[in-house]
């Protein structure tokens, strides 16, 4: 699916994040990347083969109420 040259890493490797986003629906919260990976706003993924990575948010500082 990748036609750019360098060719993006494949879904299954470590740096697949680097991959290009193709398509971009921010009102739905997903991207679809240029190896077929679907990213979502929560950070969960779809990956081509179908296996589903969980959303791996880092939490924030907490939030203190004046």
């Amino acid at each position: 699916m990748c036609s750019h040259q360098p060719p993006c890493l494949t879904p299954e490797g470590a740096r697949r994040h680097s991959a290009v986003v193709v398509t971009a629906h921010p009102e739905q919260g997903w991207s679809l990347l240029c190896d077929g990976t679907l990213v979502f706003d929560d950070t969960g993924e779809l990956l081509p083969d179908g296996r589903v990575v969980d959303p791996h948010r880092v939490p924030g500082p907490p939030v203190v109420a004046v």
